[in-house]
């Protein structure tokens, strides 16, 4: 029996990244940038007023200062009078240049260019806010309000490096430099397939003896959740010429193809047949439970990555989850792959099977006073199925319980691995 560990690494050594593609900076969130980004002009482009007031400089009004804190009344302080005259507005996006006077102030708009000479906004507050005349109630220090020329990036700067996941606060600088469009890791296209005969699709009422085709649907969600661009085909009928066809078809055109329920039965032997015509592929037990037996080769002409995964849905969602999602995140060009990972106390009692490492669902929970992290079983408590799909839902979180463990007893610490957050 091959450890968990083993086959993560014989599942590694078939990453393949995508090709970089270039792709519009709106489609690109959530992607790794697969380039330096280089400016080529200065952030701002030019002077520019950083709030509303009035450009001016700063040695015209020297000396707007208060006297004293407060009247000998108690009233307002008085200040030393400086009157500008106002030269006119100067707008966000003025394009026509202006240059201020000695002794002269403009008003100015938040983003609008500077007139030349001024080297200081004064914000409106300190003003009387005139507008043939302003009188100043205070001074400003030179450069102060003022985005310079350059301040955010100078060109030859980057300004998105490669290897960074691009969020909002990036697509905003790629579109402030002037780029369209912008290099990066694609998502890995997967395909999702069921085999069986007892399935039919939800659209259909499930007779005698059949079941609905659960994997497709929650393993095609989990695959997008990782960040794949996922396909998700269906039931296929086990016809072996059908079944080479539509495989030959995903591995031809995804870079990542799964297989639900064929690691088990007759039905299941004649899948592994069919896809071992095709390439590499092996069924082993591995030392893990729920999902002990599953099976992964590379298949055409490139090696394309394809994981049998068991029929039941737990079991499946399990496997995906310790094989599948981290092979996803990698390709994406991800450096940490696998799940954040925390240790916390157990509130009761885990058992679990010997010889195999277990993955096991459960609520975290924090203490509010202590900061501990707390965790409630859902799955592996005594007594309990591990093939529960409603408790799989109600789960956020996978504990993780070393295969030379049986049972784990309350108050003990455990390993968790965080699942994406409901709600």
């Amino acid at each position: 029996m091959r450890s968990v560990e083993e086959q993560q690494a014989r599942v590694a050594s078939a990453a393949v990244a995508p090709r970089p593609v270039r792709v519009a900076i709106a489609e690109a969130q959530g992607l790794m940038c697969a380039e330096e980004v280089v400016t080529e002009r200065p952030l701002p482009g030019f002077d520019q007023a950083a709030i509303d007031g009035y450009a001016v400089r700063s040695v015209d009004v020297l000396g707007a200062e208060p006297i004293g804190d407060t009247a000998d009344d108690g009233g307002p302080a008085r200040v030393q009078e400086i009157v500008l005259p106002v030269m006119g507005l100067i707008e966000a996006g003025a394009r026509t240049p202006s240059r201020l006077q000695p002794r002269q102030a403009a008003r100015v708009q938040t983003g609008a260019p500077m007139p030349t000479l001024a080297d200081a906004v004064l914000p409106l507050r300190w003003t009387d806010g005139g507008d043939a005349r302003v009188r100043v109630l205070r001074s400003v220090r030179s450069g102060a309000y003022v985005r310079r020329t350059g301040d955010d990036v100078q060109p030859g700067d980057v300004a998105v490096r490669a290897g960074t996941i691009i969020g909002a606060a990036q697509v905003g600088l790629l579109a402030a430099v002037g780029r369209e469009r912008v290099l990066v890791h694609p998502r890995p296209r997967l395909s999702v397939l069921c085999v069986g005969g007892e399935l039919v699709d939800i659209s259909r009422t499930p007779g005698n003896g059949q079941v609905y085709d659960v994997n497709s649907y929650a393993l095609a969600a989990a695959a997008r959740d990782a960040g794949a661009e996922v396909n998700r085909v269906g039931i296929v009928d086990t016809d072996p010429k059908t079944l080479r066809d539509v495989v030959e078809g995903q591995v031809n055109r995804a870079e990542i193809v799964v297989i639900a329920g064929a690691v088990g039965g007759a039905a299941a032997e004649s899948v592994r047949t069919v896809l071992g015509e095709m390439g590499d592929m092996e069924v082993a037990r591995i030392a893990m439970h729920p999902g002990s037996v599953q099976g992964f080769g590379q298949l055409g002409r490139d090696g394309v990555p394809v994981f049998l995964l068991p029929a039941n849905p737990v079991s499946a969602l399990v496997v995906f989850e310790v094989m599948v999602r981290p092979l996803i995140r990698m390709s994406l060009g991800k450096r940490q792959p696998m799940r954040r990972v925390v240790q916390a106390r157990a509130l009761s009692p885990i058992t679990s099977v010997a010889g195999r490492k277990g993955f096991l669902r459960g609520q975290l929970m924090r203490d509010q006073d202590t900061g501990e992290y707390l965790v409630q079983a859902l799955g592996g408590a005594p007594g309990a199925s591990s093939h529960l799909l409603a408790t799989l839902a109600e789960a956020n979180c996978l504990v993780t319980v070393p295969s030379e463990t049986e049972e784990v007893r309350t108050g003990e610490i455990v390993d968790v691995a965080f699942l994406a957050q409901r709600g």
